[in-house]
């Protein structure tokens, strides 16, 4: 099988027993472009050597096609269209019967228009079907030694701008920056910094907030960010919530 890998929480283990079970009957594929954080590309290419298993960097062209970058509430489906489009052409090529993705049981709670693209293209998520949540998927990490276990969760960049402000490479650029920078301080952390033009909204878990709202480290932030572009920085007190800006969407449907 070919196992699209981010080298996320998700995607590790799926890797794992699928090298466990089929030896070297597979192949470990990351899709890169400007919507992908730089400390994910370094994580996936260390996991995937680790685990001794072959692994692809692809191209991704999602910045090329117009109805992505006007960033619609399913630009994920447009994305993913292209995205798995070409892994299940390179799957075909290697003879790989199976292409499958780390979505798991907890993710059929969000707005996510990425999953009926794969479902379209055929592309299978095992950890979903065997009924995972990310509660479990973390434990049985920790049972295999896997180092992803307590990793904070992925996702593309572009999932930081809200729905109908373009997605740029400039504005990728900033969210990735400042994201890594505030990992920096306050390591071990979910971040999120969520992109609304001059203003960016740094998300982390609550149990954080009061260390990020030190004046040192706050400083430091606001100093960095400043540079980045943004012209106010804000901490959001709720913390961070996985597709807080799906929360528009999410009413409408």
């Amino acid at each position: 099988m070919l196992v699209a890998f981010s080298g996320g929480v998700d995607s590790t283990l799926l890797l794992k027993v699928a090298k466990d079970v089929l030896g070297e009957k597979v192949l470990a594929v990351t899709a890169d472009s400007a919507t992908t954080a730089r400390h994910e590309r370094n994580d996936a290419a260390n996991t995937a050597k680790a685990m001794g298993v072959e692994h692809l960097v692809v191209n991704s062209s999602e910045l090329e096609i117009a109805e992505f970058v006007a960033n619609p509430p399913d630009k994920c489906y447009v994305c993913k269209k292209s995205r798995f489009g070409d892994l299940v052409s390179l799957a075909g090529n290697r003879g790989l019967p199976f292409v499958v993705d780390g979505e798991n049981a907890d993710d059929l709670d969000d707005f996510r228009p990425g999953s009926l693209a794969a479902r379209e293209l055929g592309v299978r998520s095992p950890l979903r079907e065997a009924g995972l949540t990310k509660r479990e998927i973390r434990s049985l990490s920790k049972k295999l030694g896997l180092p992803t276990w307590n990793r904070p969760a992925y996702a593309c960049l572009a999932s930081r701008i809200p729905y109908g402000s373009p997605i740029t490479e400039e504005k990728l650029r900033q969210i990735d920056a400042a994201e890594e920078f505030v990992r920096g301080l306050v390591p071990k952390t979910q971040v999120r910094v969520r992109h609304h033009g001059d203003i960016a909204r740094i998300e982390v878990q609550p149990a954080r907030i009061p260390g990020l709202s030190k004046a040192t480290v706050r400083n430091k932030v606001v100093e960095y960010i400043h540079k980045l572009g943004f012209m106010f920085v804000t901490l959001d007190l709720e913390g961070y919530t996985m597709g807080s800006l799906n929360r528009g969407v999410e009413k409408e449907r």
